[in-house]
């Protein structure tokens, strides 16, 4: 037996109206769930997965920083995390920002590479490149935790040299903070080659006893050196290691982490990326100036830029220099906003005022007196 619906008959002008606006609310309500991303969910989880990673992460860089005999300094850091260094050593290139490196060793900028990366358009299954100075240590685990939660490959090229506040101790440098990660078995994954950095990416500015000393630690570790003094032929060699031998490896976004000579190069260019993704970039009619940010961009390879913390933590709603560290206890951080309203912004926007519109124009429906 077949049900009729036309033959529902509803005579009071007042439940009519109801009906229409409660048949408006399922079209709104259905609308707004097909066109939500179908990964939103999913990127909920894996920020919270890559959240809890880097927490771990924290606290085995904390056991081995005392392990060494190390002690943490109150003032530059009273988290305890052993990612926050002194503000001048052999090691320091250049000036940094104290309240920024701390900030970063909150978990929760696992959980912004997260959104960061899936904004690049990283799907699961993709591979990723990597540049990192030791600058900023945390952005570092950040990346490798976001990325495992992801289910993406990042092949890393890691750089020693430090602005201030960074990895800048000899017994912790970047190379030394990953691969006790490593051994420890919170990653699974080391650099694919370790430079120097400092001035032309070879530590021209460090004393001699000191850069053999670097090498002699990036050489023990097994990692590939990366030592090239030429802007171009670095770059060229970080494009190899990135792409394979033969070129053909599908990169889908650059992270680039703090300042290094050859992931920057030389053009005042580079001052103009904004921080986080970065689409389309200004590229330098100079190529010998290019670093592997513009030879990255000339192959329409997304950027994720990774300096400017201030702009990515008021964009991300990650909270500026936290004591003590937040506990993670949730998906982080809130989705960054990428445009002035969502596509299911506008639909409930739309549905708000068809809706005041129907119980306005028939106001008389609900307002009528009996006669």
């Amino acid at each position: 037996m077949r049900f009729d619906w036309t033959s529902i008959k509803i005579s009071d002008p007042r439940t009519r109206v109801l009906v229409w606006c409660g048949m408006l609310s399922l079209v709104a309500f259905a609308t707004v769930e097909s066109i939500r991303p179908p990964d939103a969910l999913s990127d909920n989880v894996a920020s919270f997965q890559a959240a809890k990673k880097m927490q771990r992460a924290v606290e085995v860089v904390r056991t081995g920083f005392l392990a060494k005999g190390l002690r943490f300094d109150e003032a530059l850091d009273p988290n305890h995390t052993g990612l926050v260094g002194d503000e001048y050593t052999e090691l320091t290139t250049t000036l940094g920002n104290l309240e920024a490196k701390r900030t970063t060793t909150n978990p929760a900028m696992a959980g912004m590479m997260v959104q960061l990366l899936r904004e690049a358009g990283v799907k699961t299954g993709d591979t990723i490149a990597v540049g990192c100075s030791g600058s900023f240590p945390s952005m570092a685990i950040a990346t490798l935790a976001a990325s495992e939660a992801l289910g993406i490959t990042p092949l890393m090229i890691a750089s020693l040299g430090s602005s201030s506040y960074g990895a800048t101790r000899t017994e912790m440098t970047l190379l030394d903070i990953l691969k006790l990660l490593d051994s420890a078995g919170v990653f699974s994954r080391l650099p694919e080659a370790v430079s120097l950095g400092g001035a032309d990416d070879v530590g021209n500015e460090f004393e001699a006893e000191l850069r053999t000393m670097l090498i002699g630690k990036i050489k023990r570790s097994g990692i590939p050196l990366l030592f090239e003094p030429d802007l171009r032929q670095n770059v060229a060699r970080r494009l190899a290691v990135y792409f394979g031998a033969s070129g053909s490896r599908r990169i889908a976004a650059f992270v680039n982490i703090g300042g290094n000579y050859a992931d920057l190069g030389t053009s005042p260019l580079i001052l103009k990326l904004e921080p986080g993704i970065n689409r389309t970039v200004e590229i330098p009619e100079a190529k010998e100036t290019h670093g592997v940010v513009f030879a990255m961009a000339n192959r329409h390879i997304p950027l994720v830029h990774v300096l400017n913390i201030k702009g990515l933590a008021l964009k991300y709603g990650i909270p500026w220099d936290p004591v003590p560290l937040p506990k993670v206890l949730g998906a982080v951080p809130a989705r960054g906003r990428t445009g002035f309203i969502s596509p299911a912004g506008l639909i409930i926007v739309l549905y708000v005022v068809t809706l005041t519109l129907i119980l306005v124009l028939r106001r008389g429906t609900f307002y009528r007196t009996p006669s």
